[in-house]
């Protein structure tokens, strides 16, 4: 399915039980689901889950297994450097479910990787922003706002890894949730007990508007 953003996928502490993702396509389709992955709340795009049991651990097997490509956008402020990279840092569990660099030789650290292309940059007045393509080797929590946060380009209006650095570089903006989409998951062959399948979810109206008010009030820098 194509996740809006604003709503967990399971039940959440501040959610009735039924207004989760889960829930909401249970009563619809008027069937179990197994959720065989999760996005965060603020986070939208595409989203799978098994129908059946047998179909469940497939494609849980599937992630695990690092088989199954998967395709995020990310608006950032700043510009990753260079245009296109791989960031390899482990993380580490911390406090308030939120994770962190991990430091060297510490225990309990998870290896973590994600690749990474600039496909577009904007400035003005001293502030960069760029639209970032991601694809998560690894699938860690919260693993691409670590990440880009690790390296000073966190995502805009990530609440818990942006320390609020935006400011007035983007006051005005037509957005206020984290801008993360997942746009593309690639299901290799026999995971769902069929052939290699992509799902693609195009950038929702929050975003989209983003973009033509940066493309309205920013300068696109060309040759980034």
């Amino acid at each position: 399915m194509d996740k809006p953003p604003g709503l967990a996928v399971v039940p959440a502490a501040d959610q009735h039980p039924g207004e989760c993702v889960r829930g909401r396509l249970e009563r619809e389709l008027g069937a179990r689901l197994w959720v065989v992955h999760r996005l965060d709340r603020e986070t939208s795009g595409v989203l799978l889950f098994a129908r059946t049991p047998e179909i469940h651990r497939a494609l849980c097997l599937a992630f695990e297994e690092r088989q199954v490509r998967k395709t995020y956008v990310a608006f950032t402020l700043g510009v990753p450097s260079p245009r296109e990279g791989r960031i390899e840092t482990p993380l580490h569990p911390a406090r308030r479910g939120k994770v962190r660099p991990a430091l060297p030789g510490e225990s309990g650290a998870w290896e973590a990787a994600t690749r990474y292309i600039v496909r577009k940059r904007w400035e003005r007045d001293g502030a960069a922003v760029a639209m970032v393509e991601t694809h998560p080797e690894t699938g860690r929590h919260h693993q691409i706002r670590a990440h880009l946060r690790s390296i000073g380009t966190p995502i805009l209006f990530d609440r818990l890894y942006g320390l609020n650095c935006a400011g007035a570089a983007t006051g005005g903006a037509p957005l206020s949730r984290l801008a993360l989409h997942a746009s593309r998951l690639v299901v290799p062959e026999g995971a769902d007990a069929g052939p290699a399948r992509a799902f693609e979810a195009p950038l929702p109206a929050d975003l989209t508007a983003l973009l033509h008010w940066l493309d309205a009030g920013w300068t696109v820098v060309a040759g980034h």
